[in-house]
């Protein structure tokens, strides 16, 4: 098989891991900073190397309309065009093409370019075609996102439609240095879930996503949906939980056998000055902060912590200037990454549950 999973030690559904891909190792849990543009918004490269992220994402949707698969396959691929030496993953787009309401038929979709207006059409074989040319290490099926909530018959045929263009993904896929994971929906309805589940891992694929969720549904209706999911799908794959990224969901998501997460929750979060810590959330606009010569969280060792206070940070966010959200970014990023360090850590010394009701305590409740 072109990719490994090794499982090194569990608790309950949770599980400590690595991911082995034809060009590097990765371990789980694993938070993803999100790229969607070929760059983690407001960081270079050298800021993410230091904060130790592993993997992180680009997005097939944008990447093929700005600058282009064909340009970025002539530059080298991704990990080249952008000089990162981790693992990449790309979502094939699917959820931003779905958000612009495009017209869907059984062979595709026929959408409006965000940055121009121009017309395009994406179906499961462009999707396969321009993730070979940008070559990432996972490359994600395209698969139909439904709104929450639909009805059934809009669920249903979103399996069916993902189904099918699964399928036919897996059959044409040849690039022998990237693997394939497949995407199960199903909503929040259980047994949709443990349905697709079941038909996606037919097609057999290297990993398997969750997608159609943190949508707009309650977390009492994602996380049954999460636990529904996970019980089916194979033990020996890594599972991703897409577009997940607050503290409460992720250690949750742990709990429930999830391996992978991605969002941008953190660094949208930064850039308008919301800031992540080990008390809960703080907004540093906040006239509060203005004489507050503290670090934005004493229990951080990040570099924004360790050199600058918040009354520095606010004036910063305060006068707009493009350092805040940098210096934010940095720390929000550092926070979830050592907590799922941390997670890791917990599974392995048997500790997990400990630290869960800790996350749960902050920022629950459930």
């Amino acid at each position: 098989m072109k990719l490994g999973f090794g499982v090194e030690a569990t608790s309950g559904a949770a599980r400590a891991a690595t991911v082995t891909l034809p060009r590097g190792t990765f371990q789980t849990p694993v938070f993803m900073p999100v790229g969607t543009r070929a760059t983690v918004r407001a960081l270079t490269v050298d800021q993410l190397e230091m904060l130790g992220a592993q993997i992180i994402l680009g997005n097939t949707y944008h990447l093929m309309l700005r600058p282009g698969a064909e340009l970025i396959s002539d530059m080298g691929g991704l990990h080249r065009f952008e000089d990162w030496r981790g693992r990449m993953l790309t979502d094939s787009g699917g959820f931003q093409v779905f958000s612009l309401a495009p017209k869907v038929d059984d062979d595709g979709v026929t959408f409006k370019s965000v940055y121009d207006g121009s017309s395009h059409r994406f179906t499961p074989e462009t999707a396969v075609r321009v993730q070979e040319l940008i070559g990432a290490d996972i490359a994600m099926v395209l698969d139909v996102c439904p709104p929450l909530p639909s009805p059934t018959a809009v669920i249903r045929k979103a399996m069916d439609r993902t189904s099918a263009w699964a399928a036919i993904q897996r059959s044409i896929h040849r690039r022998d240095d990237q693997v394939q994971f497949g995407i199960v929906q199903g909503g929040t309805d259980l047994d949709l879930r443990r349905e697709h589940a079941a038909r996606i891992t037919e097609v057999g694929f290297d990993g398997y996503g969750i997608g159609g969720l943190s949508v707009g549904e309650s977390k009492a209706d994602m996380f049954p949906a999460i636990a529904a999911t996970t019980g089916v799908l194979p033990a020996d794959r890594p599972r991703y939980l897409m577009g997940v990224g607050d503290p409460l969901s992720l250690v949750e998501g742990v709990a429930r056998g999830i391996d992978m997460f991605d969002c941008v929750l953190p660094t949208r979060l930064a850039r308008h000055g919301t800031v992540l810590t080990s008390t809960g959330k703080l907004q540093i606009r906040n006239a509060t902060f203005a004489r507050d010569d503290r670090p934005l969280d004493q229990a951080c060792s990040c570099p924004t912590c360790a050199r600058h206070t918040r009354a520095y940070l606010r004036h910063l966010q305060q006068v707009g200037e493009q350092t805040a959200a940098t210096l934010l970014t940095i720390h929000n990023l550092a926070y979830l990454l050592g907590l799922m360090a941390a997670m890791r850590t917990a599974i392995v010394n048997g500790s997990f549950e400990r630290l869960r009701a800790d996350i749960i305590e902050v920022w629950g409740p459930i």
